[in-house]
Protein backbone atom coordinates (compact mmCIF):
# COMPACT_ATOMS: atom_id res chain seq x y z
CA UNK A 1 0.00 0.00 0.00
CA UNK A 2 1.14 3.30 -0.51
CA UNK A 3 -0.43 6.30 1.04
CA UNK A 4 -0.24 9.57 -0.86
CA UNK A 5 -1.05 13.58 -0.01
CA UNK A 6 -2.28 15.54 -3.28
CA UNK A 7 -4.33 18.46 -4.48
CA UNK A 8 -5.71 19.49 -7.52
CA UNK A 9 -6.07 22.60 -6.97
CA UNK A 10 -8.74 22.68 -3.65
CA UNK A 11 -7.65 21.68 -0.22
CA UNK A 12 -5.25 18.81 0.61
CA UNK A 13 -6.61 14.89 0.45
CA UNK A 14 -5.20 11.87 0.57
CA UNK A 15 -5.39 8.71 -1.44
CA UNK A 16 -3.79 5.32 -1.93
CA UNK A 17 -1.43 4.99 -5.32
CA UNK A 18 -2.22 2.13 -7.37
CA UNK A 19 -0.76 0.67 -10.76
CA UNK A 20 2.74 0.82 -11.92
CA UNK A 21 5.07 3.64 -12.73
CA UNK A 22 3.31 5.75 -15.41
CA UNK A 23 0.16 4.44 -14.65
CA UNK A 24 -1.01 5.35 -11.43
CA UNK A 25 -4.18 6.12 -10.42
CA UNK A 26 -4.89 7.78 -7.05
CA UNK A 27 -7.89 6.21 -5.04
CA UNK A 28 -9.05 9.22 -3.26
CA UNK A 29 -9.94 8.12 1.03
CA UNK A 30 -11.69 9.92 3.73
CA UNK A 31 -9.68 12.08 6.29
CA UNK A 32 -6.03 11.59 7.35
CA UNK A 33 -4.74 7.98 7.64
CA UNK A 34 -2.99 8.66 10.63
CA UNK A 35 -6.07 9.33 12.68
CA UNK A 36 -8.64 7.33 10.88
CA UNK A 37 -9.22 4.20 9.39
CA UNK A 38 -8.80 4.33 5.28
CA UNK A 39 -12.17 4.33 3.54
CA UNK A 40 -12.19 5.00 -0.13
CA UNK A 41 -14.69 8.04 -1.49
CA UNK A 42 -15.53 6.01 -4.98
CA UNK A 43 -13.32 8.95 -6.69
CA UNK A 44 -10.33 8.22 -8.87
CA UNK A 45 -7.88 10.29 -10.41
CA UNK A 46 -4.72 9.78 -12.76
CA UNK A 47 -1.78 10.71 -11.34
CA UNK A 48 -0.53 12.55 -14.35
CA UNK A 49 -3.45 14.46 -14.69
CA UNK A 50 -2.26 18.28 -15.12
CA UNK A 51 -4.38 19.03 -11.91
CA UNK A 52 -2.65 16.92 -9.71
CA UNK A 53 -0.05 17.85 -7.52
CA UNK A 54 1.43 15.69 -4.93
CA UNK A 55 2.22 17.15 -1.39
CA UNK A 56 4.52 16.18 0.99
CA UNK A 57 2.46 12.90 2.05
CA UNK A 58 2.66 14.11 6.17
CA UNK A 59 3.55 17.78 7.15
CA UNK A 60 4.95 16.47 10.76
CA UNK A 61 2.78 17.53 14.31
CA UNK A 62 5.99 18.63 16.08
CA UNK A 63 8.97 17.81 15.13
CA UNK A 64 11.46 16.09 12.63
CA UNK A 65 14.58 14.34 14.22
CA UNK A 66 17.33 13.70 12.29
CA UNK A 67 19.80 11.14 12.90
CA UNK A 68 23.70 11.88 12.04
CA UNK A 69 26.98 9.96 11.17
CA UNK A 70 24.59 6.62 10.76
CA UNK A 71 26.45 5.10 8.10
CA UNK A 72 30.01 4.17 9.03
CA UNK A 73 31.26 5.11 5.10
CA UNK A 74 29.14 8.64 5.38
CA UNK A 75 31.64 9.01 8.63
CA UNK A 76 34.54 8.16 7.16
CA UNK A 77 33.91 10.26 3.61
CA UNK A 78 32.98 13.51 6.46
CA UNK A 79 36.14 12.74 8.55
CA UNK A 80 34.30 11.94 11.15
CA UNK A 81 34.33 9.49 14.21
CA UNK A 82 31.77 6.54 14.34
CA UNK A 83 29.38 7.50 17.18
CA UNK A 84 28.71 4.98 19.86
CA UNK A 85 25.19 6.29 20.03
CA UNK A 86 22.81 8.08 17.67
CA UNK A 87 23.60 12.11 17.51
CA UNK A 88 20.42 13.54 17.34
CA UNK A 89 19.48 17.19 15.84
CA UNK A 90 15.60 18.70 15.05
CA UNK A 91 14.43 20.15 11.80
CA UNK A 92 11.17 22.27 12.14
CA UNK A 93 8.34 21.05 10.06
CA UNK A 94 8.64 24.39 8.20
CA UNK A 95 11.48 22.60 6.36
CA UNK A 96 9.18 20.69 5.10
CA UNK A 97 8.39 20.64 1.33
CA UNK A 98 6.94 18.28 -1.19
CA UNK A 99 7.84 16.25 -4.82
CA UNK A 100 8.91 18.86 -7.41
CA UNK A 101 8.96 21.84 -5.31
CA UNK A 102 12.08 23.39 -5.13
CA UNK A 103 14.86 23.57 -2.83
CA UNK A 104 16.16 27.40 -2.32
CA UNK A 105 19.44 27.97 -1.43
CA UNK A 106 19.47 30.31 1.21
CA UNK A 107 21.78 33.35 0.30
CA UNK A 108 23.51 32.89 3.44
CA UNK A 109 25.57 29.99 2.76
CA UNK A 110 27.87 28.73 -0.57
CA UNK A 111 27.99 25.07 0.00
CA UNK A 112 24.61 23.13 0.09
CA UNK A 113 24.07 19.09 0.11
CA UNK A 114 21.79 16.54 -0.94
CA UNK A 115 21.56 13.62 1.60
CA UNK A 116 19.19 10.74 0.55
CA UNK A 117 17.73 9.06 3.57
CA UNK A 118 14.95 6.43 4.85
CA UNK A 119 12.45 8.37 6.82
CA UNK A 120 10.27 6.74 9.66
CA UNK A 121 6.66 8.63 10.24
CA UNK A 122 5.49 8.12 13.42
CA UNK A 123 1.97 6.60 13.89
CA UNK A 124 1.01 6.90 17.78
CA UNK A 125 1.92 8.85 20.73
CA UNK A 126 5.12 7.17 21.55
CA UNK A 127 7.11 7.44 24.81
CA UNK A 128 10.12 5.20 26.05
CA UNK A 129 9.17 2.48 23.75
CA UNK A 130 11.75 -0.91 24.00
CA UNK A 131 13.20 -1.52 20.69
CA UNK A 132 11.36 -4.69 19.92
CA UNK A 133 7.85 -2.79 20.10
CA UNK A 134 8.88 0.32 18.06
CA UNK A 135 7.96 -0.50 15.01
CA UNK A 136 4.28 -1.22 16.42
CA UNK A 137 4.17 2.69 16.64
CA UNK A 138 5.03 3.60 12.89
CA UNK A 139 2.76 4.49 10.29
CA UNK A 140 4.86 3.75 7.55
CA UNK A 141 7.92 5.14 5.77
CA UNK A 142 9.00 7.72 2.90
CA UNK A 143 12.04 9.01 1.12
CA UNK A 144 13.75 12.19 2.72
CA UNK A 145 16.46 14.62 1.38
CA UNK A 146 18.58 15.70 4.88
CA UNK A 147 19.57 19.07 3.09
CA UNK A 148 22.50 20.77 4.45
CA UNK A 149 24.23 23.76 4.29
CA UNK A 150 27.69 22.44 4.83
CA UNK A 151 29.87 25.42 4.95
CA UNK A 152 27.56 26.37 7.75
CA UNK A 153 27.35 23.34 9.61
CA UNK A 154 31.53 23.57 10.16
CA UNK A 155 31.06 27.24 11.34
CA UNK A 156 28.31 26.63 13.50
CA UNK A 157 28.49 24.72 16.73
CA UNK A 158 24.65 23.91 16.29
CA UNK A 159 23.33 22.45 13.80
CA UNK A 160 20.05 24.36 13.76
CA UNK A 161 20.84 27.08 10.82
CA UNK A 162 22.92 24.12 8.37
CA UNK A 163 19.81 21.84 8.60
CA UNK A 164 16.20 23.59 9.67
CA UNK A 165 16.28 26.36 6.79
CA UNK A 166 12.95 26.68 5.01
CA UNK A 167 13.28 23.99 2.06
CA UNK A 168 15.81 21.78 4.00
CA UNK A 169 13.36 18.41 4.28
CA UNK A 170 11.99 17.83 0.97
CA UNK A 171 9.96 14.27 1.88
CA UNK A 172 7.37 12.26 -0.58
CA UNK A 173 6.61 11.23 -2.95
CA UNK A 174 4.08 9.07 -0.39
CA UNK A 175 4.17 6.74 2.64
CA UNK A 176 4.45 2.93 2.37
CA UNK A 177 3.27 1.30 5.82
CA UNK A 178 4.25 -2.33 7.03
CA UNK A 179 7.50 -2.49 4.69
CA UNK A 180 10.66 -4.25 6.05
CA UNK A 181 13.26 -1.94 5.92
CA UNK A 182 15.74 -4.11 7.04
CA UNK A 183 17.96 -4.18 3.56
CA UNK A 184 16.52 -1.57 1.34
CA UNK A 185 19.10 0.48 -1.73
CA UNK A 186 19.17 4.18 -0.81
CA UNK A 187 20.18 5.96 -3.99
CA UNK A 188 20.83 9.76 -4.86
CA UNK A 189 21.46 11.27 -8.48
CA UNK A 190 21.90 14.78 -9.15
CA UNK A 191 20.93 15.69 -13.24
CA UNK A 192 20.51 12.04 -13.88
CA UNK A 193 24.04 10.94 -12.40
CA UNK A 194 24.30 8.53 -9.97
CA UNK A 195 25.50 10.16 -6.69
CA UNK A 196 24.81 7.59 -3.53
CA UNK A 197 24.12 3.66 -3.83
CA UNK A 198 24.22 2.37 0.09
CA UNK A 199 21.83 0.15 2.20
CA UNK A 200 19.76 0.53 5.18
CA UNK A 201 21.77 -2.82 6.40
CA UNK A 202 24.79 -0.46 6.42
CA UNK A 203 23.07 1.69 9.02
CA UNK A 204 24.88 2.00 12.38
CA UNK A 205 21.73 1.85 14.59
CA UNK A 206 18.52 0.43 13.06
CA UNK A 207 14.85 2.02 12.84
CA UNK A 208 13.66 -0.04 15.10
CA UNK A 209 16.15 0.80 18.02
CA UNK A 210 16.04 4.60 16.46
CA UNK A 211 12.82 5.18 17.08
CA UNK A 212 13.28 3.46 20.74
CA UNK A 213 16.12 5.59 21.50
CA UNK A 214 14.17 9.15 19.85
CA UNK A 215 11.40 8.28 22.14
CA UNK A 216 13.78 8.07 25.53
CA UNK A 217 14.38 11.84 24.82
CA UNK A 218 11.31 13.36 22.82
CA UNK A 219 7.71 12.24 23.10
CA UNK A 220 6.74 11.40 19.62
CA UNK A 221 3.27 12.47 18.05
CA UNK A 222 1.72 10.56 15.31
CA UNK A 223 2.91 12.37 12.05
CA UNK A 224 6.55 13.25 13.36
CA UNK A 225 9.06 11.73 11.08
CA UNK A 226 12.64 10.57 11.82
CA UNK A 227 15.76 10.91 9.46
CA UNK A 228 17.94 8.08 9.53
CA UNK A 229 21.05 9.27 7.96
CA UNK A 230 22.23 9.03 4.88
CA UNK A 231 25.12 6.65 3.09
CA UNK A 232 28.36 8.04 1.56
CA UNK A 233 28.49 9.93 -1.54
CA UNK A 234 27.33 13.50 -0.23
CA UNK A 235 27.89 16.66 -2.57
CA UNK A 236 27.44 20.09 -3.59
CA UNK A 237 24.01 20.84 -5.30
CA UNK A 238 23.45 24.41 -7.24
CA UNK A 239 21.39 26.54 -9.05
CA UNK A 240 19.36 24.55 -11.75
CA UNK A 241 20.31 21.26 -10.41
CA UNK A 242 17.53 18.21 -10.06
CA UNK A 243 18.17 16.04 -7.28
CA UNK A 244 16.47 12.44 -7.06
CA UNK A 245 16.08 10.43 -3.69
CA UNK A 246 15.57 6.93 -3.99
CA UNK A 247 14.38 4.28 -1.49
CA UNK A 248 14.07 1.18 -2.85
CA UNK A 249 10.35 -0.49 -2.71
CA UNK A 250 8.87 3.45 -1.74
CA UNK A 251 9.96 5.36 -4.94
CA UNK A 252 11.67 8.54 -6.02
CA UNK A 253 11.73 11.96 -4.32
CA UNK A 254 12.68 14.31 -6.53
CA UNK A 255 13.30 18.27 -6.11
CA UNK A 256 14.71 21.10 -8.65
CA UNK A 257 17.44 23.69 -6.91
CA UNK A 258 16.73 27.22 -7.07
CA UNK A 259 18.87 30.15 -5.99
CA UNK A 260 17.15 33.47 -6.15
CA UNK A 261 19.18 36.53 -7.60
Amino acid sequence: MRIARFTTGSDPRFALVEGEPGSEELVVITGDPIYTPVQATGERVRLDDDSVRLLAPVIPRSKVVGVGRNYADHVAEMGNEVPTQPLLFLKPNTAVIGPDDPIVLPDWTEEVSYEAELAIVIGKVTKDVPPERALDQVFGFTVANDVTARDIQRSDSQWARAKGFDGSCPIGPWIVPGLDVDDLAVRSRVNGEPRQDGRTSQMLFDAAYLVSYVSEVFTLLPGDVILTGTPAGVGAIVDRDVVECEVEEIGVLRNPVLRRH
